[in-house]
């Protein structure tokens, strides 16, 4: 049984989503990621103006003239959410967690992949895979999927990103539109990121709040607690404090900016608070002009 006071959340989304996807929204997902891919329809007799990398050599070899492979643009995606559901996630200073903007930001893309009449899986992860929902069709599959995200109590309060994609790698075999959402501060997920991209179309979207990057002057002392470790510990403020933090939060994002430029990944940046339809419609339309 479903809480009202979370059906009525489920509802205000999909509300607002729906509208964002039939008015803003409307084109930007097909034209960037409809038809990226290819996939086999047939074989036929190799033509000279035919792209020689197309030949099928055992068919070639079998019937004893040149026979090419034909292919036509695929005609639907899977996009798969990849949530990063650490405990940092419950954490939010402008009246949103990024854990729920987080399902909100799946549910205006879902809602536009059920537009397009696309699957839709997810993926839930801390430092293990804690939920794994296999791509399906429909509204009403998107709306479980958005639940679980709003709903989701994870067993585990670390992240670890490497555990998210050895499962997107062996349990998602045909090549999927992947949305990636974490702060990721995580470690040393470099490499099985440039493996997992080289099989599918990796987009990160890196959520954060306003005040990981801008710390609000402290008055005296004040007493935090780590939300993945459960560590707490005591803050003084000094003059040199909010210059330091803001240098750990510079270097944290250059660091993972390498990582994305290294392997050739998009990213989108937002931030809790601050409205973000502006900067989904503009990295689409930036990706769109990439791919014409």
């Amino acid at each position: 049984m479903i809480p009202k006071d979370l059906l009525k959340k489920i509802r205000f989304i999909e509300i607002t989503t729906s509208r964002l996807v039939n008015t803003v929204f409307a084109g930007e997902y097909h034209s960037v990621f409809k038809g990226r891919g290819m996939e086999f329809d047939e074989v036929r007799e190799y033509d000279p103006q035919d792209d020689i990398r197309d030949i099928d050599w055992n068919v070639t070899a079998r019937m004893g003239h040149p026979y090419t492979k034909k292919f036509v643009e695929e005609r639907e995606l899977t996009v798969i959410f990849v949530v990063d559901a650490s405990s940092s996630g419950q954490y939010g200073t402008r009246g949103m967690t990024k854990s729920e903007l987080i399902a909100e930001l799946c549910a205006l893309l879902a809602f536009s992949a059920v537009k397009n009449h696309d699957r839709v899986g997810l993926i839930i992860f801390s430092d293990q895979v804690e939920k794994f929902i296999p791509p399906k069709k429909g509204r009403l599959h998107v709306l479980r999927v958005i639940r679980e995200i709003l709903i989701f109590k994870p067993k585990h309060r670390a992240t670890d990103i490497n555990v998210a994609l050895k499962t997107l790698s062996n349990a998602v075999k045909k090549r999927s539109t992947v949305f990636l959402f974490s702060d990721f501060i995580s470690k040393d997920y470099a490499k099985l990121l440039k493996i997992a991209f080289k099989k599918h179309d990796i987009v990160a979207v890196v959520v954060e709040d306003p005040s990981e990057k801008d710390f609000p002057v402290l008055s005296g002392s004040i007493e935090l607690r780590d939300a993945e470790s459960g560590e707490t510990f005591t803050l003084k403020s000094d003059r040199g404090f909010k210059e330091r933090f803001k240098s750990q939060w510079q270097k944290r994002t250059i660091d993972r900016e390498k990582i994305f430029s290294s392997i050739g990944l998009d990213h989108i940046e937002i931030e809790t608070g601050v409205p973000y339809i502006n900067s989904l419609v503009r990295f689409f339309k930036t990706r769109a002009r990439r791919f014409r």
